[in-house]
């Protein structure tokens, strides 16, 4: 049988980068985006569902479209994001509100649903940044998307306190991707595939519990 992963944000960029590989690989995929929608696959083994992270109806009515069909989890991967006030030097209220939102409160609360889906020894997989490390921080730019970033991060060590030897749990840096994350999908050193593909390599890989993993680099990154 199929194993199945869910991956959010994957009607573009790197989340449709992610659908395409693991289809590939004989995953059974499910795709979620703001509409609904996600453009550019038909391989019958993905399924595109709607799902806005800012609105917990959505999230319930995703997690009970998901048991009326049956649908158990083995790879959870949580790539969706916002990053509004990328390159930003200041904090704004909406910048802050909107990404906290999508990037922290919709993750977590998605998290915590789908929980009762995950098969035994599921993976759980959030897509974060390097920018959300607070040790080797040395910048001011970009205060909502780094904060909301290392919240993340510290989600993701408290999953992994919590389901140790249960669920194997990680946090990604995708690396310097060209997506339109920022408005401008020109800039960045890898395509979306090239991510996708280091993002793959990893979690299918017998990592170690709780790591904060570097695509780009292929190594440890301090929290």
């Amino acid at each position: 049988m199929k194993k199945t992963v869910l991956i959010t944000g994957a009607s573009q960029g790197i989340g449709l980068a992610l659908a395409k590989k693991f289809l590939q690989n004989d995953y059974q995929v499910i795709g979620t985006s703001r509409n609904g929608e996600v453009h550019g696959i038909t391989d019958k083994a993905f399924q595109a569902y709607k799902l806005d992270l800012t609105q917990n109806n959505s999230i319930q009515s995703f997690k009970d479209l998901l048991i009326s069909k049956d649908l158990q989890i083995d790879l959870l991967i949580n790539n969706a994001g916002i990053g509004p006030d990328l390159n930003h030097m200041l904090p704004e209220e909406e910048s802050l509100r909107t990404t906290f939102e999508t990037n922290l409160f919709g993750t977590i609360f998605l998290t915590e649903a789908l929980i009762p889906l995950l098969n035994d020894s599921a993976k759980l997989i959030n897509i974060s940044s390097k920018m959300g490390a607070i040790g080797p921080c040395v910048s001011s730019c970009s205060p909502a998307y780094r904060m909301s970033k290392t919240a993340l991060n510290m989600y993701t060590k408290l999953l992994t306190n919590r389901f140790s030897g249960k669920y194997k749990v990680a946090v990604i840096h995708p690396g310097w991707v060209r997506t339109m994350i920022s408005g401008d999908d020109t800039s960045g050193r890898l395509s979306p595939e090239e991510s996708a593909e280091g993002i793959f390599d990893f979690v299918i890989s017998n990592f170690r519990n709780g790591m904060f993993w570097d695509v780009e680099t292929r190594s440890e990154i301090e929290w």
